[in-house]
């Protein structure tokens, strides 16, 4: 059992901490060592090399594709949830969405991480699992594979159903006839924006942590954990759409390259308020990232020793 403590205390140091040595045993470093260091934490901040790394671009494929079916699939079943108008539109699209996420990631987590959206990319940036060289990539090729995937469905889907439900995609306001004229309805900005950054942060703390910290999904397993996670995607997704109960908002998006792709293909008011999808993420992101430099993980190894 001391030994099994022993291993578990290394592999936490390294995942993000630093073995201290005692103040009077360390020697004091000299400005040129200081700069070495620095430079060198630089460098693996930001891994360059990996600009040029075939592996990292192969694995982007995996990024590329797995968002261009994410937002098929999520896009589709926005559009089929309301379309087949049916009682309960909002629990059948939460519920095909969580399915949809958890297979997703378990075709892709092997491969590439299984990010599929810019803010769990950049949450891996800020809290060190990835560097900012390859965190770039990811998105580009996120954001690429979101705009094949809404090309996909504006090729499958009559033009009175692109227009009718803005090709699924992440909406604040739609414009619909009124008594006097055409009127916007939909949700005001700024209660968009804390909706955005809320849920965001509850989707990254309450899911993605797993998928962060090796003991815990090592723990629980590839299936449980992928499961996890779309099961509150899912659940977001149904409280954003119940709790608003807003017509002409399309509730949460929580993935910015999944807004991104329909906003560029179909236009329009889609880009009104388009900003709100980008800047709650990385806001969420952000401070979920603060969040895990907080966490005393001395309490979690105590708890891994037991």
């Amino acid at each position: 059992m001391a030994g099994n403590a022993g291993a578990v205390q290394d592999e936490e140091i390294g995942y993000g901490g630093n073995k201290v040595q005692p103040f009077a045993s360390t020697p004091r470093p000299s400005k040129t060592e200081r700069g070495k260091r620095d430079s060198s934490a630089l460098s693996r901040i930001l891994g360059l090399d990996e600009l040029v790394s075939l592996n990292v671009w192969r694995a982007s494929l995996a990024e590329v594709f797995g968002t261009a079916v994410l937002v098929f699939a999520m896009d589709t079943i926005v559009i089929s949830s309301y379309e087949t108008q049916t009682k309960t539109p909002n629990l059948i699209m939460a519920t095909l969405i969580a399915i949809t996420i958890a297979i997703l990631l378990l075709a892709t987590f092997p491969i590439s991480g299984g990010h599929m959206n810019p803010a769990i990319t950049l949450s891996a940036m800020f809290t060190g699992l990835i560097t900012a060289s390859r965190a770039a990539i990811y998105i580009l090729a996120q954001c690429i594979g979101a705009i094949l995937g809404a090309l996909a469905l504006k090729a499958v889907v009559k033009s009175t159903i692109e227009q009718t439900f803005s090709l699924g995609g992440c909406t604040l306001k739609i414009i619909a006839p009124g008594p006097s004229g055409p009127v916007a309805i939909g949700l005001e900005t700024g209660q968009a924006l804390w909706l955005e950054i809320i849920c965001t942060f509850v989707f990254l703390f309450s899911s993605i942590w797993i998928a962060f910290d090796r003991r815990q999904a090592i723990a629980l397993g590839r299936v449980v954990f992928c499961s996890i996670i779309g099961l509150v995607v899912g659940l977001l997704v149904f409280i954003s759409t119940t709790v608003t109960a807003t017509k002409g908002y399309a509730g949460v998006g929580m993935n910015p390259a999944r807004c991104l792709g329909p906003a560029l293909v179909r236009g329009g008011h889609l880009w009104k308020g388009h900003w709100v999808f980008w800047v709650g993420p990385v806001v969420a992101s952000v401070a979920f990232s603060l969040y895990t430099k907080i966490i005393p993980r001395e309490h979690l190894l105590g708890a891994e020793s037991k």
